[in-house]
């Protein structure tokens, strides 16, 4: 059976003039390795070092490990160096995450490095070739503990290999969604350094802009005691649950979803690595408050604490996740009182003798936060404000191209969606 235009094949129709690949036959399969930890000096090199902790997310670029080797470890191991613009997947325990490489990097035995075979293809097809055949992939997987991925794996799984030329425009089309989304990412970590900058010298420091827009405190600002030491005459000390409401979720195991209309449930998971097709559902008649949308602030208070700006959409606030929110104070203050607290809220849930660390609302309340007077207060906020309204809507955007491209992926590389050079556009 065919269409016009269109052959048959045993992974589905495929345009005419494409090819049917084992994937092991377009890429080299690189094994890696680690050094003897044993041993000090294999470590803490110039040579970084891959595991699928360090390319397990949402980004299509690594360019950074957690552990680096030396030369004398490289040689005496097994691991290898894979080139920037190469590939990364990991093949144990966590399967399939896929990652090029930004620089030049040697990595563990839990993965494989993959090398296009120039002749055919290249790696930047191959990354988006391998992510449209992801879940092809996870069903060909063995093991029973653990999913792995052997190099037979890659011998079992077919793929569509259009022409060189259509290769590169396709994987040109997705590159740019995806760098638009990496500089987005990169853009937000620059103003969330900058705002807490910001903030950390005017509400820490207490050098805010003085009536000659000199630094408050070193301009001989009048300061009085406090609980917190000494604070500029005219301000208080409240406790971070005075200056914000923490709502806790819900446990939505009990309001299931009753018919196609449904919310994502945000957990934890969801904070770290956005709505997922894994993503629970529940019914979209909860109680309004514990609906979340685009800007609100979440702070996962049990487990691995976060605190976050939501961008991805409306979404039901799950339970061991605080909705953060304030009639009286803006969005920027009460999100930078909160984050300030983080370290000290995580080495108090690391210190509880449970399964599962955690805060409670009294460590809220022994929290204590200088409020500055109204003055103060606005002339900050049109400094802080437009950076966290950009951080949110470079949230919104990278959620909608990552849309895009999600959508675009499957039908560029089935061939339902045809991409042509200009000579070729013309002739068909």
């Amino acid at each position: 059976m065919s269409s016009k235009g269109y052959k048959e094949t045993e992974i589905g129709l495929i345009p005419e003039g494409w090819k049917l690949k084992a994937f092991s036959d377009i890429v080299d399969i690189i094994g890696g390795g680690t050094p003897k930890t044993t041993m000090e000096e294999y470590w803490e090199g110039e040579i970084p070092w891959l595991s699928v902790v360090d390319f397990n997310n949402e980004f299509r670029t690594v360019n950074e490990t957690e552990k680096s080797i030396t030369e004398m470890g490289l040689n005496n191991s097994s691991t290898k160096i894979l080139k920037k613009g190469e590939l990364i997947i990991s093949a144990r325990g966590t399967v399939g995450a896929i990652a090029q490489l930004g620089r030049d990097m040697a990595f563990n035995q839990s993965c494989y490095g993959l090398r296009a075979m120039k002749t055919m293809t290249d790696n930047d097809f191959i990354y988006y070739l391998l992510k449209y055949s992801l879940n092809i992939l996870k069903q060909t997987t063995h093991g029973s503990t653990f999913d792995t991925i052997t190099k037979n794996t890659f011998d079992l799984l077919k793929v569509p290999l259009p022409p060189m030329k259509e290769q590169i425009k396709i994987a040109s089309i997705l590159s740019v969604l995806d760098d638009k989304i990496e500089l987005n990412h990169r853009m937000n970590q620059t103003l969330e350094a900058i705002g807490q900058a910001i903030f950390r010298h005017w509400f820490v420091h207490f050098e805010f802009p003085n009536s000659e827009g000199q630094p408050y405190r070193s301009s001989g600002g009048e300061m009085v005691d406090s609980e917190l030491g000494e604070i500029p005459k005219g301000w208080k000390i409240k406790p971070l649950d005075k200056i914000a409401n923490y709502l806790n979720g819900l446990a939505l195991q009990k309001y299931p979803p009753e018919d196609d209309e449904y919310l994502p449930v945000v957990k934890i998971r969801e904070l770290k690595q956005g709505i997922a097709k894994q993503t629970d559902k529940t019914s979209r008649h909860i109680p309004e408050e514990y609906i979340i949308d685009d800007g609100d602030i979440i702070f996962s208070w049990s487990g691995s604490l976060e605190v976050v700006i939501w961008g991805e959409g409306k979404g039901a606030l799950n339970q061991h996740l605080f909705k953060v929110s304030s009639e009286q104070f803006p969005k920027w203050f009460y999100y930078y009182q909160t984050l300030r607290f983080l370290p000290s809220f995580r080495q108090t849930a690391a210190d509880k003798a449970t399964t599962m660390g955690h805060i409670k609302r009294q460590h809220l309340t022994e929290s204590l936060v200088s409020v500055p007077n109204k003055e103060v207060l606005s002339i900050a906020d049109m400094v802080l404000k437009p950076i966290i309204e950009q951080i949110i809507n470079n949230k919104i955007q990278s959620r909608c191209l990552k849309s895009l491209r999600d959508s675009l992926l499957p039908k560029l590389m089935s061939g339902k969606i045809r991409v042509y050079t200009p000579e070729e556009a013309t002739v068909k």
